[in-house]
């Protein structure tokens, strides 16, 4: 049984991390096979959006501990970070389409530190999220020093790292963590509507204003004007804004192709 499972539906690539006897936590084989995944999609012009799931109870419970005390599978610290996480992350900021995580259940250390690099954080009420790493002595990984003070501010994010205190959905959603905490039995049915709308837009300009966000975490103020003027003028050459203008003027709805 594969660890990754991958259906594309309208234009939506859906991603379901699938180790769910071990809550989807992550050894070698799944954060690569969930690269090539991520590769797979980018280069796929019939994808137009992503979700990122998890298979059973929980969304991922991070790094895998029995895969790390194995004297003969261990790939060490460096490698799992370097070859796993980073790239994962790296992935999920640098495709220019919009990447939403469905958090169906607990997002623990690199789970949770994935989830929210991710462009849009849907939540079941069922899921919950937890900086797990200072409780067996590590630091956060996965860029969660990066998104997690930028989402939530400084002294929040200090307090959640430290102390590793679980944060229900709701409370999540009221901190800045996630966009919408959706009840249990309407989720993926709601993460499907949010997805396919997103499928159905001007993806090209999504992407863009997805590069534009990036580069907002270290521009300065000239600097991110520029870009804007940059982007804006490469936005309006696409099939898409001449779709966006003439739908307007004719009073009807568009017919965007991501183009």
């Amino acid at each position: 049984m594969s660890s990754i499972q991958i259906k594309i539906e309208n234009g939506v690539a859906w991603i379901t991390l699938n180790r769910p006897e071990t809550f989807n936590s992550f050894n070698r084989e799944m954060a690569l096979t969930l690269q090539s995944t991520l590769d797979d999609c980018e280069s796929n012009n019939e994808v137009r959006a992503i979700v990122l799931t998890g298979n059973g109870k929980a969304f991922c419970a991070g790094q895998d501990l029995n895969e790390v005390t194995s004297p003969e599978l261990n790939p060490g610290f460096r490698k799992i970070l370097e070859e796993h996480y980073n790239p994962i992350v790296q992935r999920i900021r640098q495709i220019e389409k919009p990447i939403i995580s469905g958090v169906n259940g607990v997002a623990a250390g690199a789970g949770a530190n994935i989830a929210l690099a991710c462009d849009i954080v849907i939540a079941s009420e069922a899921s919950s999220f937890i900086q797990a790493f200072s409780k067996i002595g590590l630091i956060p990984d996965s860029a969660g020093t990066f998104f997690l003070p930028r989402l939530i501010g400084f002294q929040k994010a200090s307090a959640l790292m430290m102390l590793g205190d679980k944060v229900s959905a709701n409370e999540a959603e009221s901190l800045g963590m996630v966009y919408k905490v959706i009840p249990i039995e309407s989720f993926m049915e709601e993460v499907g509507k949010i997805a396919n709308k997103m499928a159905m837009m001007p993806t090209k300009a999504l992407g863009l204003t997805k590069r534009l966000l990036n580069q907002s975490m270290v521009n300065n103020l000239d600097q991110q004007l520029s870009l804007e003027s940059d982007l804006q003028i490469e936005a309006a050459e696409t099939e898409d804004y001449s779709e966006g203008v003439n739908a307007f003027i004719e009073k009807r709805k568009p017919v965007f192709k991501g183009k």
